[in-house]
């Protein structure tokens, strides 16, 4: 493969963002260089649930019948358990956007986008490709050094660098761009078990007391389940030894005991995550934005993360389409202003959400753990509750008819570049 060396828009990160946005891109004729660090899709992803709107946006966009071909989970209702009694469901089908949310593998997912972007001409996409620095002439950010999977590396001149590389974003360090990231009080440990044909396919909230589990059916067959644990506590977890761990779980929800006994053997089956937010003052500069984790990371609470970076996604491609037409060389950060504005309010909403309910998760007094299932039983009684969980979860996607028309690979509209 020969990474080309002067493209329109270079685009670093290749997760669901970052696919995504090549794909929508290469479909205007606009010239493309994805790059990805890892050198496959094959590893390990935790927010593979697609929300309603995001499943309706990807099918507005083209992709219904690649994701039916690969097949996907949907999820029924969310419910809430607290010490041992139900105080809390949402049935999904009450929604008025008429479509339930899905639960599809990332790498799956990702493939989807690269296989329609990989179809158009424009499209370039490089693994095991490292950004190692940005390049950088007149306060204006010109395009990138890249490591390429030989060792090598190459300067790719680009009118426009997008961040998409994630909570840790390389990009936005060598770009200046300062993060506000605040810590929450605990982490979390995840793992999967083989889910009972009988389990059904609803998400639960099991909560005891200030432990709980997020258990989650997962395409095919499985079942994720995540677990809170104190801030820095992974390794007094680990002291305390595996059985412990396990047993812990298991008194949280008693119906796991036969899975974790026969599949969950040592920690290496658990998957870590340490749990912050990221706020940004600036999320662009002249020749640079960045979207998705890079921009805004968010706590798994209601697997928001992928979900806000279609959102990301669909909001920028038409922006970066109109700047790329009216400048004359690099896209200046201000065409990006209205963008930002509009995002960081949706995901400061998100994120105000979200600590509410980690607050409340974390009551262990026997007054505020009483109070907590009180309040949750409830909102459970009142139709107002599908209103308020359904401002967080269903916010529409603004999608730019240009897009819309370019649903197939080859039916890229010209034109709008």
């Amino acid at each position: 493969m020969t990474v080309p060396t002067t493209v329109d828009v270079l685009i670093v990160g290749g997760g669901p963002a970052g696919a995504l946005l090549g794909c929508l891109l290469a479909r205007r004729g606009i010239e493309v260089l994805q790059v990805e660090k890892q050198s496959s899709l094959a590893r390990d992803f935790r927010g593979e649930t697609l929300a309603a709107p995001s499943a309706v946006t990807l099918r507005r966009l083209g992709f219904d019948a690649a994701l039916r071909d690969h097949g996907y989970l949907e999820t029924q209702a969310v419910t809430m358990r607290m010490e041992g009694r139900q105080v809390f469901a949402i049935d999904y089908a009450k929604f008025s956007i008429g479509t339930l949310p899905i639960d599809i593998p990332q790498p799956a997912l990702i493939g989807i986008f690269q296989q329609s972007a990989q179809a158009e001409p424009t499209y370039t996409y490089a693994s095991s490709t490292n950004c190692t620095g940005l390049i950088e002439e007149g306060g204006q950010v010109r395009g990138a050094v890249l490591k390429l999977a030989d060792g090598s590396r190459v300067e790719v001149r680009s009118r426009l660098v997008v961040g998409a590389d994630g909570r840790f974003s390389k990009v936005r360090k060598a770009a200046g761009l300062e993060a506000t990231i605040t810590p929450m009080g605990r982490d979390f440990l995840s793992f999967k078990l083989p889910r009972p044909a009988d389990w059904g396919n609803q998400a639960q909230l099991v909560v005891n007391k200030d432990k709980h589990l997020v258990v989650l059916p997962t395409f095919p067959d499985f079942l994720r389940v995540g677990h809170n644990l104190p801030k820095r506590g992974l390794g007094d977890l680990r002291k305390e030894g595996f059985d412990a761990f396990r047993n812990g779980i298991a008194a949280i929800d008693p119906r796991l005991r036969p899975l974790l006994d026969e599949y969950l053997t040592s920690f290496d089956d658990t998957s870590f995550l340490e749990i912050f937010t990221a706020e940004l003052d600036q999320w662009a500069r002249d020749g640079l934005v960045l979207i998705g984790d890079a921009s805004h990371t968010v706590t798994p609470i209601l697997g928001q993360g992928v979900n806000l970076a279609i959102q990301d996604v669909v909001c920028v491609a038409p922006v970066i389409a109109r700047a790329l037409k009216k400048a004359e060389a690099q896209v200046p950060a201000r065409e990006f202003d209205a963008f930002v504005a509009d995002r960081r309010a949706h995901k400061a909403q998100v994120t105000r959400y979200q600590r509410i309910q980690e607050s409340a998760l974390s009551a262990s007094t026997p007054f505020a753990v009483w109070a907590r299932r009180a309040r949750y039983s409830a909102l459970n009684a009142l139709p107002i509750k599908y209103k308020v969980f359904g401002k967080v979860i269903n916010a529409p996607h603004p999608i730019d008819p240009v897009d819309l028309r370019a649903t197939a690979p080859g039916t890229a509209v010209r034109a709008a570049v």
